[in-house]
């Protein structure tokens, strides 16, 4: 308890004793309370989160209360409210917890969930939803569909009550402003809720009916095997971000003057996939695509990525064989589907002057057009140490003008309502992971790294205004200069030197 910052202390303790003042009628003699009902109640959600404390088990337990939400629902349907509220607490503070400090995660759940359930038994009873749950035998059936009313009614304010809770302990644990505290919170929580105020009502229709508690087991058991079955999805998702995120980093830190680049990429990439109206289940691939299109730089020598000069013929061709070297290393990764073909051709030209393979129009991948334009439009706008950024405007008309010979004119098109739509920052914005990881400093066992210049050409003078100086990251084709980072250079404009954009 002593990590948690004070604010946050003062909370749990403010919803401790909410907690305990909403459970205490409970224990006053002649409340009458159903003591098995409730005992049973009790030892079976219990019986639930106990599994997440074997070392066996654990790791396959879904760590999310969410499986037993359907057991606290009906506990909320089948009890007073105060009796309600003393079910989710010993399996609370039993249950698994993730991250430090236990202790405090632990006391704060158990009070966050007594207050949710009674929440939802005082909403339940309002509406005389225990009237309408029926009981044993033929002359007590459940009033459908009239029972239906006051189970919702109680799975929206179970609902409301713990993304309430849920903001409040994040604005005062992790001192995030309420409005982001609570962001989304709601709409992402309120249809799994009404499905386990649905499955709580089940559960206390056969706990009331002839059959008896046994058969509630009948529906807490699908539940739970869907909820196992939905957090090893996650589980799988989650490997790989993390997939991802290793081999973002690890460019980031190889070529570092480009932080920041690829996640910018991925995001312009999905910015114009809605725009085409691509499918939701392709957009977390194109995003993948953005972000490793330059994962080919981990095979190109270190010297040649930050080399101050221009590049000689030879060091060139090892830059221009990135696509292919990104290809084979993302070739084992099945998850990514199509993005390896985007990683393979994003230096593909409309014109088909190219590479690696100098595909034209139709032939390169769609995925590699769309980030093909995303790219260019974060080299022109991003600012790097060697020239500012150009303005999204400008930069789109540079796009605009370059449609048709290296870009598709479809994506430029698509890129451009999406800014019109959306706006555009060249912060960085981090899709892989929920931190990210700052480049070694030096004196913390990494060398200095040198910051990157504008090369000069080899008489010594700067490159002239729309001049190609080799190794100065220019493709020239057709007698025209155009960047390697995408776009060509206008009249007056000096040349990128970022050689792989």
């Amino acid at each position: 308890m002593r990590a948690t910052p004070l604010a946050a202390r003062a909370h749990i303790l403010t919803a401790v004793v909410c907690a305990t003042l909403c459970a205490l009628p409970a224990l006053r003699s002649g409340a009458g309370i159903a003591w098995t009902t409730l005992g049973l109640l009790t030892a079976l959600y219990l019986a639930c989160e106990l599994p997440g404390r074997c070392r066996l088990l654990g790791s396959s337990v879904p760590i999310s209360a969410g499986s037993f939400f359907p057991l606290l629902l009906a506990a909320a349907f089948l009890l007073p409210p105060a009796a309600a509220a003393l079910v989710a607490i010993p399996g609370s503070l039993v249950g698994r917890v993730e991250h430090a400090p236990a202790t405090a995660r632990r006391i704060w759940r158990a009070a966050q969930l007594a207050l949710t359930v009674w929440a939802a038994s005082c909403v339940h009873g309002l509406l005389g939803g225990g009237a309408t749950l029926g009981g044993p035998g033929p002359e007590r059936l459940p009033d459908f569909p009239y029972a239906l009313l006051p189970a919702c009614a109680a799975a929206l304010a179970f609902s409301l009550v713990l993304t309430a809770l849920d903001g409040s302990i994040l604005a005062t644990a992790e001192r995030l402003p309420l409005r982001h505290a609570w962001s989304g919170l709601l709409p992402r929580s309120l249809g799994p809720h009404l499905v386990h105020g649905l499955a709580g009502l089940m559960m206390a229709v056969l706990w009331r009916s002839s059959y008896g508690p046994v058969s509630a087991l009948f529906v807490l058991l699908p539940m739970y095997i869907s909820c196992w079955i939905f957090s090893q999805y996650h589980r799988e998702h989650a490997a790989h971000r993390a997939t991802i995120r290793a081999l973002v980093q690890a460019v980031d830190i190889k070529d570092t003057y480009t932080r920041g680049h690829s996640e910018r990429v991925g995001r312009a990439s999905v910015l114009i996939a809605r725009e085409l109206g691509m499918a939701e289940d392709r957009l977390e691939v194109l995003r993948f695509a953005g972000i490793l299109h330059d994962v080919g730089k981990l095979c190109v020598p270190t010297r040649v990525l930050r080399k101050d000069g221009p590049l000689t013929p030879e060091e060139r061709r090892v830059i221009e064989l990135h696509p292919e070297y990104g290809h084979e290393i993302v070739r084992g990764i099945g998850f990514l589907g199509e993005a390896r073909a985007a990683i393979l051709h994003h230096h593909e030209r409309l014109d088909g002057s190219g590479y690696p393979y100098g595909l034209s129009g139709r032939e390169i991948p769609e995925f590699a057009r769309v980030v093909a334009v995303a790219d260019a439009f974060d080299a022109m706008t991003s600012t790097r140490s060697y020239r500012r950024g150009r303005p999204v405007p400008a930069a789109v008309e540079e796009l605009k003008r370059c449609a048709g010979t290296q870009f598709d004119p479809q994506m430029v098109r698509a890129l451009a309502r999406g800014l019109d739509r959306h706006g555009w920052s060249t912060a960085s914005t981090v899709v892989t992971a929920d931190e990210t990881v700052p480049v070694p400093r030096v004196g913390e066992g990494a060398r200095a790294v040198p910051r990157p210049v504008r090369p000069r050409s080899p008489d010594g003078l700067e490159p002239a205004a729309g001049r190609a100086v080799p190794g100065d990251g220019l493709d020239v084709a057709g007698g025209r200069a155009a960047a390697a980072d995408g776009f060509g250079l206008a009249p007056g404009a000096q040349p990128s030197v970022d050689r792989t954009r």
